[in-house]
């Protein structure tokens, strides 16, 4: 009798001839939730945090709205009664409406991917054209008269430069150059970068404020936790030692480390934009500015400042970053004084 085992491999039992029990397979994990979809493909397609937390809050709202329906299962009167809902009972304004719809878009055409030909019936709301408030440069003067402080540099810079406030919080070290008075803008409104000036009357405070971040990143690096300053897209991977340079630190740092919200690491991120936001507020009350006028009114003061001095409207759209003119003619206000190039008859004697 062979003694030799006939199958090397076989675990069932000889005797009785019975075949082993199959390998139990491995558990399959379940699939994503949807909101957890649309986040995925939100990052997929590199959307802002902000646009992603705005675009998941409209979803969450949309499918509540309806009691939870999936929104397979829902076509365009259940979207167009949400929007409804948003203008008649909530008064949102037409660009918040807008907003919801657009979530209601990404999620249909991007995460399910089902082509509806209702998606381009859907009725958009028509945003109104408001003048946008502007400050004489008085008034600049005096708003800023009451601020100091890193605030006043912000706020000077919004007003030198023409920048959006984010755009301002996001700047790094690397992007000033003192040499050829420039800022670069990196990743502003539609992913694009831009140059603008660097007003003289900054370079003094500027450089100290750097001083400053010299200092606090200097405190960082001895933190044993600290994971440096988040870098944007794989550029952590292309340059391994980059979060930890002091050219890619934060212009405007926050006072404290956080964790990242993306990676879970402690770094240092910007300063919040509140910071500004209350300074500007507080400010304007002080300076008694009676004008509905925020962070970005400085930016629109710059424009139309510009554009009295007689500067032309190409450079002016080039400084604000602007992908058409047609966006920049919006201070074309300030070159028709209207009623104020006309005498009114009760003053003609």
């Amino acid at each position: 009798m062979d003694t030799k085992r006939p199958y090397k491999n076989y675990s069932g039992n000889f005797s009785t001839g019975t075949p082993a029990p199959e390998a139990s397979s491995p558990a399959i994990a379940p699939p994503p939730k949807l909101l957890d979809q649309v986040r995925a493909r939100l990052r997929l397609k590199h959307y802002s945090l902000r646009t992603e937390a705005a675009y998941i809050g409209w979803i969450r709202r949309f499918i509540l709205f309806h009691r939870k329906r999936h929104p397979k299962d829902m076509g365009k009167l259940e979207v167009e009664a949400f929007l409804s809902y948003l203008a008649s009972v909530d008064k949102v304004s037409a660009s918040t409406q807008n907003q919801a719809l657009a979530a209601c878009l990404f999620l249909y055409r991007e995460v399910l991917e089902i082509a509806l030909p209702w998606l381009d019936s859907v009725t958009r709301a028509k945003v109104s054209q408001h003048v946008p408030c502007v400050l004489s440069v008085v008034e600049v003067r005096e708003l800023l008269a009451y601020m100091d402080g890193r605030q006043w540099l912000m706020a000077s810079l919004l007003y030198g430069t023409g920048m959006r406030l984010m755009e301002c919080l996001r700047l790094r070290v690397k992007d000033v150059d003192f040499q050829r008075l420039e800022i670069t803008v990196r990743q502003g409104k539609g992913g694009k970068d831009r140059r603008t000036m660097l007003p003289a009357a900054l370079v003094v405070p500027l450089r100290q404020q750097l001083e400053r971040v010299n200092a606090v990143h200097r405190r960082d690096l001895a933190t044993v936790e600290f994971a440096g300053v988040v870098l944007p897209f794989a550029l952590a991977r292309k340059y391994p030692n980059a979060e930890f340079e002091l050219a890619w630190a934060y212009i405007f740092p926050a006072s404290r480390l956080g964790i990242d919200p993306l990676g879970g690491k402690l770094r240092r991120h910007h300063l919040d934009e509140k910071v500004l936001q209350r300074a500007v507020h507080s400010a304007l009350k002080r300076a008694q500015i009676t004008k509905p006028a925020s962070c970005h009114t400085l930016r629109h003061s710059f424009a139309t400042h510009l554009l009295e001095a007689g500067y032309d409207i190409r450079t002016v759209q080039e400084l604000l970053g602007h992908s058409d003119v047609s966006t920049t003619m919006i201070y074309t206000h300030v070159l028709n004084k209207g009623g104020r190039a006309v005498i009114s008859p009760l003053d003609v004697r």
